[in-house]
Order: C-alpha cells, then structure tokens, then sequence
C-alpha cells in the first residue's frame, strides 16, 4: 500500500485533525492523552523520545511507547529528538508499527537539548535535516513531521520551513518563538511567522504558540489559515480546553485518576506534576497541602489531598464574595484557567517590569515559579533543612595550583586531583586524601630485600 503524503495524510490518516494536543516530556503520556482525547483534543504526541536511547534500551522502548498503546489513542504520532540520521531511522523503524507517523523534535529549547545537540540547536544545520527527513521518508512505512521554532526573520523561516518539505516533510508544526525565547524571556508567539510558512508550503500547516482559551484557536486559525492548533501549557492546565469549557479543577483530576487507574501504571511523577499544574493558582492559597502533595507515596496519597483541596474550595464557594480569596484571575482559583508567567524585574523599567515580556503562558517551557530546579525541589523535600543557597553555603578554601576546593586534612594544602599529582611525583604520602605512594614505595622495597638471597 501506498504511504499517504501531505494534505491526503492529515485528511484520511489524522482525520483532519484541528485540535492538537503537544508533545510534552513526561506530560503526555497515555493516560493525559485519553484524558484530553475526552475533551476535545483529535490528535495527540507521545512525549519526545530520545532516539539513541530507544534503540539501545528495550526497557525504554517498553515503557515510553510499547506500553503506552491503546485502540482508543488514534490518531497518534511518535516524536523522537535525534541529530544522526541512521539512528533517527532506527527508532523510526521501531515505533513506526505502533503510531500513525514519525516526529523529528527541531524545536527543544531547553539546556538539555542543547548539551544533547538536538531540538531547536540543529536549526542551522540544513544538509543534517535535509538527509534525516530524506532518509527517513525513503524507509518508513509511515510519514515524517517536523515541529520547528522560527528564525527571527520570516524569510528565513520560510527558507526553511521549504526546506524540510523538500527533504519529505508531510506536516509542519510551527512554534512562533525563536530559540531564545524561553523561561522569563518567552514573549509572544508569531502568528505573522506561522502565516508566512504557511501560505508558502504546500504540506498542512499546525500552528503552536499564544493558546489559552478556544477563542485563541479559532483566532489563530483564521489569522495563520493553519490547518490545526496545538496545545501544550494551555492543556496541563485545562484539559477542556478544545472544549471551549472551563471546569472546576477537581473535575479534571477526578476525571484523570479515573483514567490512570483504569488504563495505564503511570509513573507517580507524572500523575503528581499534572496535579502541580491543575491546582496551580489554589496550591498558591493552600500551600501546606503543597507540601503534602510532593511527600505523597502512593496514588491514594495523592488522593486524599486532591479531596482535601475539593473540600477547601466547595466551602470557599459557600463563603459571601467579600470572605474569599482574591486572586486577580479571570476566574476564581478553583477554576481551571491558564497560568500566565510573571514578567522578569529589571531595574532599568519604572514599575520593575520589562514592556517586552511574555503576555502569554508558556508553551513548551516549565511554568514553575520556583527558583530552585525540580531536582533541588525534590531534594528539598526529602531534606528540609538542607541549603540550596550558594550565598549562604560555607566558603572553601582554594587549592593553590587550581583554585578548586582544598582538602581539610590535606598535608600539602590542595584538592584531591593536584595533591596525587604531587604526591605521586615526590613519592610521598597525604592521609587526608588516602593516598600512600611512600608507604607502598617501602613496602616495595622491603618485599625486594626479604626476597634477595643472602651470599656466603
């Protein structure tokens, strides 16, 4: 049979998908898709795989695609972040029997992805793409997309965007942020961007970016005359978005627990981090229950809070207008509705907020407002009493020879690496960093002597 391209694709494949929902890591996994898939959402992504891993690792392929299938989870497309075109098409190859189509992330932002080298850091490298997508539309039974950020300049963007229709694209997600717009500096999506490529291109278009309510998407739909919508951020805090409708958040997460229960042992991260981004504006009230909700063990645990969350607001809800909580939304806090980043301080500007900052959520970014990464959150939690501060941790002494911290009990006043240098080349010894080189020297010597027969 024939692999389907472009427009025939996206009209007999996806269905003529409208609403989208994103690829999110560790966000869209298959219960969050069911979910959205209940409320509106035609056509989903996995989260973005990482190609090298899920060649070499059968547990990962297991556990983020194998397991993660269902006959009610179509249309579905698989989203990998690669920058080697054979191991791109390994993957493909793998998950092609499991999905509608191929993905290839050129629109990670984040740190991770640029150590990596993969997502928005190969925009640059057209010949790489060019016979990533070539390659991968010559072997998979299955089409290939691509979800790209713009450049600042519109030409550019399209010369691009024309680009990867040329190597075999069949769908292009466009993201109207640049790669530098990101956490504080997100800003606003172009809908100008989204519009040039797609009146450019002859592959259906999806439009990313500046989505918080179902009038956005019907509005960037007829600005941009994209073909659908995507949404990430406007989702995790709305599921019902697509639906035009604005539930009570313990709706939702009723609703979801209901699903994780039924379907999928997800992770008990993801189903926490989804409860994050529900509660979000109630969690800023009710913040004891935060804590609570981190420490959770298990999905009772977690449970019990969402109840204790519900309960607060229903009595909140009976309380006369003048006794709540005022929290300058559009909708009191219980209420899902979406999470707009605050604007970065600077001190140049005289109300301490910058004109150019982001009116809208983030889309594809972490919207925590907490200084510290999850990584230090979490350890935070385990150990409250640690210090995360680098302002008020103890000050080191330097090593002489690289200014890295010294050892305490060092004899020769230097860090590990320096002082078994030093030891090594002056065969001596330094307890405080256990290293022996005079003493094995004399044992050495010792065995030497005891061993050498003496002559009559």
């Amino acid at each position: 049979m024939e692999k389907l391209q472009g427009f025939e694709f996206w009209r007999k494949t996806l269905r003529a998908a409208r609403f989208v929902l994103a690829p999110m890591v560790d966000q869209s996994e298959l219960a969050w898709r069911l979910l959205s898939r209940r409320h509106g959402a035609e056509l989903c992504y996995t989260p973005m795989l990482h190609a090298q891993v899920f060649v070499r690792d059968a547990n990962y392929r297991r556990e983020n695609l194998y397991n993660e299938v269902s006959p009610e989870d179509r249309p579905l497309i698989t989203q990998f972040c690669a920058n080697d075109p054979e191991v791109f098409v390994q993957a493909a190859l793998l998950a092609q029997d499991y999905c509608d189509a191929i993905d290839l992330n050129l629109g990670c932002p984040q740190m991770i992805a640029k150590r990596g080298h993969y997502g928005v850091f190969l925009q640059d490298e057209w010949d790489l793409l060019e016979r990533m997508i070539k390659l991968a539309n010559e072997k998979l039974s299955v089409p290939v997309t691509c979800k790209i950020r713009v450049f600042p300049e519109v030409e550019k963007t399209v010369k691009y965007a024309k680009m990867l229709e040329k190597a075999g694209c069949q769908l292009l997600t466009v993201h109207g942020r640049t790669k530098d717009q990101k956490g504080a500096l997100t800003g606003v999506a172009s809908w100008d961007h989204i519009k040039a490529v797609r009146e450019a291109v002859n592959i259906p278009v999806f439009a990313n970016g500046n989505i918080q309510y179902l009038s956005d998407v019907q509005r960037c739909m007829e600005e941009t005359g994209v073909q659908g919508i995507m949404s990430a951020e406007g989702n995790l805090h709305n599921p019902a978005l697509f639906e035009g409708r604005n539930p009570p958040v313990w709706e939702m997460v009723e609703e979801y627990l209901e699903v994780v229960k039924k379907h999928t042992p997800s992770t008990l991260s993801h189903v926490r981090a989804h409860l994050f981004k529900l509660w979000h504006h109630t969690l800023q009230i009710h913040q004891d229950l935060r804590d609570d909700l981190a420490k959770a063990k298990n999905l009772a645990g977690i449970e019990e809070v969402n109840t204790q969350l519900k309960q607060r607001c229903q009595e909140e809800m009976d309380k006369d207008e003048s006794e709540r909580h005022h929290t300058g939304l559009p909708f009191p806090h219980w209420i899902c509705q979406p999470y707009v980043r605050p604007a970065p301080k600077d001190p140049r500007s005289e109300n301490g907020v910058k004109a150019v900052s982001g009116k809208r959520a983030l889309e594809d970014s972490d919207s925590s407002n907490d200084s510290l990464s999850k990584n230090k959150q979490k350890k935070k939690v385990r150990n409250p009493q640690k210090n995360f501060c680098p302002e008020l941790k103890p000050k080191y002494i330097k090593c002489e020879q690289c200014g890295n911290p010294k050892g305490n009990k060092c004899v020769f006043n230097l860090c590990r690496g320096c002082c078994k240098k030093k030891a090594y080349k002056e065969v001596a010894d330094c307890p405080g960093h256990g290293l022996r080189f005079k003493t094995k020297a004399q044992k050495q010597t010792l065995a030497v002597q005891t061993e050498t027969p003496i002559s009559s």
